[in-house]
């Protein structure tokens, strides 16, 4: 076995350890250690909640898969985890059928010249298709038979949530059944604003149990460049 020559020589420079046979091979060690300790310093530093106005700084924020190298835009780990199916059912429906709509925007009457109309300019701008009930169904259309319609003419749709909306559900008589057949395949997207899921729970506890986006976290262009993102193919 290799003896240490510190007793003899010292240890007093790197090269000096580096030329002991005993030590020489620790001193590589923990050098590589200290190179790789370093490098995961420094991959760990990525962006946090730097996503927009709006944003929450409580979470760590990374880029979901469908997310282009090139976006500004980062994700909190729930988000990534709610909008991953919704992904894949655009992907899914995309290949069956291509001359769908991107998106339908189901929502209150009294939000279609306000914030509906807000979100869908926004959406349309880096140009997604939109069906839009304001533009595409008549006046009195009951919200389930809009949502079927919207849901038969998109990939998938978002529910514009907000006080307006929360009055409108009870009133709608919303069938449980064909909500859960929604939310179990994946194509609603709860958008909550200027409200909270705890109310929309109080209203419709299968609507949020889908967790969606929230302009309390995020401000609203941002929410309507990650709806853009997910339904891009």
């Amino acid at each position: 076995m290799a003896r240490c020559t510190a007793p003899v020589r010292g240890h007093h420079s790197a090269a000096a350890e580096a030329a002991c046979p005993a030590c020489r091979y620790r001193s590589s060690r923990y050098s590589s250690y200290g190179s790789n300790y370093s490098s995961y310093g420094s991959s760990y530093s990525s962006p946090n909640a730097s996503s927009g106005a709006g944003s929450s700084s409580s979470s760590k924020r990374s880029k979901p898969s469908w997310s282009k190298p090139s976006s500004s835009l980062y994700y909190t780990p729930t988000q990534i985890q709610s909008l991953t199916p919704i992904r894949e059912t655009v992907e899914v429906r995309a290949e069956a059928r291509p001359d769908l709509r991107d998106t339908f925007l189901c929502h209150a009457w009294d939000d279609r010249k306000g914030a509906a109309k807000e979100l869908h300019d926004l959406l349309e701008a880096p140009g997604v298709k939109v069906w839009f009930s304001e533009k595409d169904l008549g006046l009195g259309v009951p919200m389930m038979r809009a949502i079927d319609k919207g849901l038969a003419n998109s990939r998938v749709g978002l529910v514009l949530v907000t006080p307006a909306m929360l009055d409108r559900l009870p009133k709608e008589s919303v069938a449980d059944k064909e909500l859960s057949a929604l939310l179990a395949g994946n194509q609603l997207i709860p958008i909550v604003h200027n409200t909270t899921y705890e109310a929309l729970r109080n209203v419709s506890p299968l609507l949020a149990s889908r967790t969606g986006l929230d302009t309390s976290e995020d401000s609203m262009e941002v929410v309507a460049g990650k709806i853009a993102e997910l339904v891009e193919v």
